[in-house]
């Protein structure tokens, strides 16, 4: 799949090891790398299984998320112009083959 990122501190977080220990901590920080791997391996969302992945709602609706560790997730949005969508009118997640990573941390706080 093909990764874009929201802004520079989040490719900074996401390509660099020792940015992303500092900030998240070393056991966030490796299941980040594993979680960019799966993404990496992946033709389409709907291809994802680890890191509990599951699409929001309410104010995040149209984003996914993908479990870290600590209460930390990554999310992401399709990076898709139009975005697919199934006959009910939602985001085709097995359509989608490029994501934009638009956040990484707990957004419950």
């Amino acid at each position: 799949m093909q990764i874009d990122f929201l802004d520079p501190k989040l490719r900074k977080l996401c390509e660099n090891s020792r940015e992303a220990e500092k900030k998240l901590g070393s056991n966030c920080a490796r299941k980040l790398r594993s979680r960019l791997s799966d993404l990496e391996a992946v033709a389409h969302v709907r291809e994802l299984n680890a890191g509990r992945p599951h699409p929001l709602e309410r104010d995040r609706l149209g984003q996914f998320a993908l479990d870290l560790a600590d209460g930390k997730r990554l999310v992401f949005k399709p990076d898709h112009e139009p975005v697919p969508q199934d006959t009910e009118g939602n985001i085709d997640w097995s359509q989608i083959t490029a994501i934009t990573i638009i956040y990484i941390g707990d957004y419950h706080d």
